[in-house]
């Protein structure tokens, strides 16, 4: 079994009650929404707010403060809700750290392969992003390049894929912002306004990536989509 497949993202525990991600468009049962093969579990505000935990086949234990829980059984991911906001996947979700170089040797530790990083100006610094397979997901490490400050590493935010980014901006009726160009070429990006849904988890919707209608490589999709 490769890397990417041994790793697959089951599940998300998020800190949000279910009405909030109804009203975002997302099918909810029973406190729980599908997307591909992964389970996002809404358990309430009591837990705390945001990602609580992540579940991948292989990995149990908190890394360097970000916290798996154990594995579900895997779910065909052909058989998936329709969601009102036209959501088809999960793109990557986003961790951040206060020190790169930690965090990076802690989940490679960990039996995560590092896939690829990626170097860029922002806020007066040079910030960095690590790139990792959960599978058809991608963990997008993020944090400033030099820097080794204390505290854990956090789980952050999601992006999820639409197949017509227009057609989602238009059915969710001004919670999405108009989609703009994303930083990967030919994908488009638009924000979620989730502080009017009451959703405490950073989101975008992203068009699907141009290489969709064929098999993906690693050195190609990792390339980040920067969450607002």
């Amino acid at each position: 079994m490769s890397d990417k497949a041994r790793h697959q993202l089951l599940r998300l525990d998020i800190g949000d009650d279910p009405g909030a991600w109804t009203e975002a468009g997302f099918s909810v049962v029973d406190g729980e929404t599908r997307v591909g093969s992964t389970t996002i579990r809404l358990d309430g505000t009591d837990r705390g707010r945001g990602i609580l935990s992540v579940a991948i086949d292989g990995v149990t234990e908190t890394i360097d403060g970000l916290t798996f829980s154990p594995p579900i059984p895997r779910f065909n991911p052909r058989i998936t809700p329709l969601h009102a906001n036209l959501v088809a996947a999960i793109d990557h979700v986003v961790a951040m750290s206060p020190d790169m170089d930690r965090t990076v040797e802690a989940l490679t530790a960990a039996g995560l392969g590092l896939r690829r990083t990626r170097l860029f100006e922002g806020g007066g610094a040079t910030n960095r992003q690590a790139f990792f397979w959960f599978g058809d997901v991608i963990l997008e490490l993020a944090g400033a390049d030099a820097t080794h400050g204390p505290g854990p590493a956090q789980w952050w935010g999601l992006a999820f894929t639409c197949p017509d980014l227009d057609e989602s901006h238009s059915s969710l009726c001004g919670l999405l912002d108009e989609p703009k160009d994303a930083v990967q070429p030919g994908r488009r990006i638009a924000g979620l306004h989730t502080h009017d849904v009451d959703i405490s988890v950073p989101i975008v919707f992203m068009s699907p990536h141009p290489s969709s209608g064929r098999p993906t490589t690693d050195d190609e999709r990792p390339a980040g989509g920067h969450l607002p």
